[in-house]
């Protein structure tokens, strides 16, 4: 087994109120159990029209700029007392990005024995054609290896053609590979992007997720929209010298997800020691409610 991802972050870590909100149900281990549990207790704010229900604008607004497990399940504890491991009703959900889904799926599988870690990257099965911004989860399955699951589709809402707890990794590119396939010319980087706001796409989005990806490797899960250093110089300012440094990342963040050795917490915090990767104490984070704003993040130890 691969332990290093056993360990949580400080954004992972659920806290004293995880046994709170079981009841009487323990967490349950299986990766399909935690990955329905997670499911059944988050609502994507793109699917209000699916559950019919008219998501109040504050939840809307907040919810999904909760950088942590504890603050997911703090809410969670505050709209109901349905035991976690029950489904809910569309009130009484936390309001999600796909960041969201594959935090709490990481953080209930470190919980339980599994390392898992969140990967930044770019989904293929939500509109044909393109490449969504997303994240998902990567556990490690014995036998197997790293394995992609994506808790958001998972089960009857959507209807994908692989089994979401084993994505295949063409359906999902981390952020490395497709900076690699733009770089190579195997891709077009205008068909990378977010596919509700047309504006954002590219490659210096691309760019923003292999550095952000890099981070959640390195034990900082950040929020789809933070950035900070590399991620925020303009196109004109990345210099060749950038672009050979970003090769490099997507060179061992690709390779992550293959061979066990090839990204390793502290070799992805080596490469983050580079200040044009580095995760200051303070991050920009350009929130989709609330404007652009700048964020303190928790120390990460070394």
């Amino acid at each position: 087994m691969d332990s290093d991802y056993l360990t949580h972050s400080p954004y992972s870590t659920p806290g004293p109120l995880l046994d709170a909100l079981l009841g009487p149900d323990p967490l349950p281990r299986a990766p399909e159990a935690l990955a329905a549990l997670v499911r059944g207790v988050l609502l994507h704010r793109e699917e209000r029209e699916t559950f019919a229900y008219a998501v109040p604008v504050e939840r809307l607004r907040e919810d999904a700029e909760s950088r942590y497990v504890t603050e997911i399940l703090r809410i969670l504890a505050e709209r109901g007392d349905t035991p976690l491991t029950e489904e809910r009703a569309p009130a009484e959900r936390f309001v999600a990005t796909c960041r969201d889904f594959a935090l709490l799926l990481c953080s209930l599988l470190r919980e339980t024995g599994t390392p898992a870690r969140l990967r930044g990257g770019y989904g293929t099965y939500f509109q044909a054609g393109f490449h969504d911004n997303h994240w998902v989860t990567e556990y490690w399955s014995e036998g197997r290896g790293w394995v992609l699951a994506d808790a958001q589709v998972y089960g009857d809402l959507h209807d994908t053609p692989f089994d979401p707890l084993d994505v295949p990794r063409d359906a999902f590119l981390v952020a490395g590979d497709a900076w690699r396939a733009c770089r190579e010319g195997r891709a077009d980087p205008e068909t990378f992007g977010v596919f509700t706001v047309p504006e954002i796409k590219g490659l210096g989005l691309v760019r923003a997720d292999v550095v952000a990806d890099l981070a959640a490797l390195g034990g900082v899960e950040p929020l789809p929209w933070d950035g900070w250093g590399l991620m925020e110089k303009d196109e004109a300012e990345v210099t060749e010298e950038d672009l050979a440094l970003l090769d490099s990342v997507a060179a061992v963040t690709s390779a992550a997800g293959h061979a066990p050795d090839a990204a390793r917490p502290e070799g992805a915090r080596r490469l983050l020691a580079d200040p044009r990767l580095a995760v200051p104490a303070e991050v920009v984070s350009h929130t989709t409610y609330c404007g652009v704003r700048t964020v303190t993040l928790p120390r990460v130890a070394a």
